[in-house]
């Protein structure tokens, strides 16, 4: 039988099965940043534990950072102190840091792509719930506490139960003014915001194949508004031209030979899921949320319910 992207990243990764049934999977990347990380390193110095692989960890500073006055110290005095608790962790612990004055800081699930630190067929975590947007690219990437946060730092690894695999297909032609953002939305318009738990989303279908990488970024990105434990899109010709040339990606022939790689771990042709969802894109209009949640959406010509 053929194995989906899931189960082939999942069995990559596996290091071996706990006593209580999850599985204890190796993290491939790490990126931290200044919210969700501070009690993660104490939880290390308590304990006195190291960091496992500083050189799979990358921190940026994005969640606090104002947008018009930038000066230090910062007028919110718990901003500042998030900062400084970053750049001192990051510098006893020796993890590389992109600050504000770094030409590479950026908010944190944008700049594993530009950096070509996100590729297919890793494992990703974050201390951020919205992690699955990496899964555009062919990765299993999820959003994590602050309690897994000191897991992957001082173990590289993560106690996870295997998810299920949902199969979101989306066919068809979108119609003039339908963008990512309303497919996404349509989708956890239908199947609510609990519709996914214990479930990966593999997206697919027409629309997706045109879809460009940033657009399955935000399709992704929303898979855990859905309660998706992560999303993923399998990789192509696409995805495989994003990456090339950016500063963490292999070079020449190298990069030849992880396309191969990559290729391999997409989806195989009779691979099974869990469930299948199948969606006409030419059906989906724009779509607005009403309520307060993703799942009350609706298209712009429908009515809404009645308070």
């Amino acid at each position: 039988m053929s194995q989906n992207l899931c189960e082939k990243v999942w069995e990559a990764h596996s290091v071996r099965e706990l006593p209580s049934g999850q599985t204890q999977l190796f993290v491939g990347l790490h990126l931290i940043h200044e919210v969700t990380s501070p009690q993660a390193f104490q939880m290390l110095r308590e304990r006195g534990l190291k960091v496992m692989h500083p050189e799979r960890t990358y921190a940026t500073v994005d969640h606090i950072i104002p947008t018009d006055m930038r000066d230090r110290p910062f007028l919110d005095d718990l901003a500042e102190e998030m900062l400084v608790a970053i750049e001192n962790n990051t510098r006893e612990f020796e993890i590389p840091l992109f600050d504000m004055d770094d030409q590479r800081q950026g908010i944190v699930h944008v700049i594993g792509p530009e950096l070509g630190l996100t590729q297919p067929g890793m494992t990703i975590a974050c201390g951020d719930s919205h992690t699955s947007t990496h899964g555009a690219f062919g990765a299993i990437a999820f959003g994590i506490g602050t309690s897994q946060v000191r897991d992957v730092l001082a173990s590289q690894c993560l106690a996870m139960a295997r998810p299920k695999v949902r199969r979101v297909e989306v066919d068809g032609t979108l119609g003039n003014g339908i963008y990512a953002k309303d497919v996404t939305l349509h989708v956890i318009g239908a199947l609510g915001v609990k519709g996914g738990v214990g479930f990966a989303y593999e997206y697919a279908g027409e629309v997706l194949d045109r879809m460009s990488m940033e657009e399955r970024m935000t399709v992704c990105n929303m898979s855990i508004e859905g309660g998706a434990r992560c999303g993923y899109v399998n990789p192509d010709e696409t995805t495989f031209e994003y990456p090339e040339g950016r500063a963490h990606v292999p070079k020449g022939a190298d990069f030849d030979r992880a396309v191969d790689w990559w290729k391999s771990i997409a989806s195989g042709d009779g691979a099974e899921f869990d469930d299948v969802m199948k969606i006409d894109g030419g059906a989906i209009a724009p779509t607005v949320t009403w309520g307060i949640n993703p799942g009350q959406s609706c298209g712009v010509d429908d009515t809404l319910p009645r308070p």
